[in-house]
């Protein structure tokens, strides 16, 4: 059996406060699965987060607080955490205080909440902590990427049959498929099974979107080899869940921002075929010269 681990960065409401919206799709054989959470349990136990959800958006932004703590590099880990911390609380005491600021309290706290596990780390030790991890995913040779990367600014819902999110979940679905039946050409059968962050807004969207691949197949292909509807599972008790947040959030940077070193770790594992990439594209306009339509281009009318 092999297994797909789906996640996604960006929004897919238009225009919604990002340009793209990425939904990846990161497969490992379960054979592998042991030797890939020991990898990834490794780096964690470095930087002292063994039990934290890898969360990269929530890493790699700046923490205030650090920099008003003086000489906060040469502090050790125990003393950096409680710093930040006493100067947190302080800022929610004052926050709570004012009648006026309710919804930046709330905020803050969801902010503090969902950065607590990094506070003991610099903003250059998170960035190194990412760039391993994203360095280890590169070095798998038995993972594929898979993913659908859409250019809000090129998608028209009113020319559109599927939505944002419908049609990327359709366009990874295939091309796990495609990847499953060239795997099986000859050999013994492996079957796939489609692993989901549960985001509650998509879980019922895309388990009956499955359901309908079932039973007349996507656009693309019929389904042979993928069993079951998707399976939803909490990111923050999945490690491989959250190796797909990373490479979703890559790919989204790379798009957006031109920022490389992530995207050309993680991009090594698209899936290809004779060397031309087919597992990952870019909607966007035709002209398009990233690195993913350059490595596409021989292949832009397949799914």
């Amino acid at each position: 059996m092999i297994l797909l681990y789906i996640d996604e960065s960006g929004t897919s409401e238009v225009p919604g406060n990002t340009t793209h919206f990425i939904l990846v799709g990161l497969s490992i054989p379960i054979e592998k699965w042991k030797i890939c959470e020991r990898d990834i349990q490794v780096v964690k136990s470095n930087y002292e987060i063994p039990d934290s959800e890898i969360h990269t958006g929530w890493m790699l932004r700046p923490y205030l607080e650090q920099s008003r703590i003086p000489k906060f590099d040469s502090l050790d880990n125990v003393k950096r955490r409680n710093e930040v911390r006493k100067i947190r609380t302080q800022e929610l005491y004052r926050l709570q205080k004012s009648s006026t600021t309710k919804t930046q309290y709330h905020q803050t706290k969801k902010n503090y909440r969902q950065t607590n596990d990094y506070i003991h780390l610099t903003l250059t030790e998170r960035r190194a902590f990412i760039t391993e991890i994203a360095s280890v995913i590169g070095s798998w040779g038995f993972a594929r990427l898979f993913a659908e990367c859409i250019d809000k600014i090129h998608f028209s819902p009113q020319k559109a049959i599927l939505t944002i999110d419908e049609q990327a979940f359709e366009q990874v679905v295939s091309r796990f498929e495609h990847y499953l039946q060239i795997v099986n050409a000859g050999k013994e059968k492996n079957y796939g099974l489609i692993i989901h962050d549960n985001n509650p807004t998509i879980a019922k969207k895309h388990t009956e979107l499955m359901r309908k691949f079932h039973l007349k197949g996507t656009f693309w292909t019929r389904i042979k080899c993928i069993i079951e509807t998707p399976l939803f599972v909490d990111s923050q008790l999945t490690s491989m869940i959250q190796l797909s947040d990373v490479c979703a959030y890559a790919l989204r940077r790379y798009l957006e921002n031109k920022e490389e070193p992530l995207f050309n770790e993680v991009f090594k594992r698209a899936d290809r075929k004779d060397n031309i990439v087919v597992g990952v594209r870019h909607f966007t306009e035709d002209n398009c010269s990233c690195k993913i339509c350059a490595a596409h281009k021989l292949s832009r009318i397949k799914p």
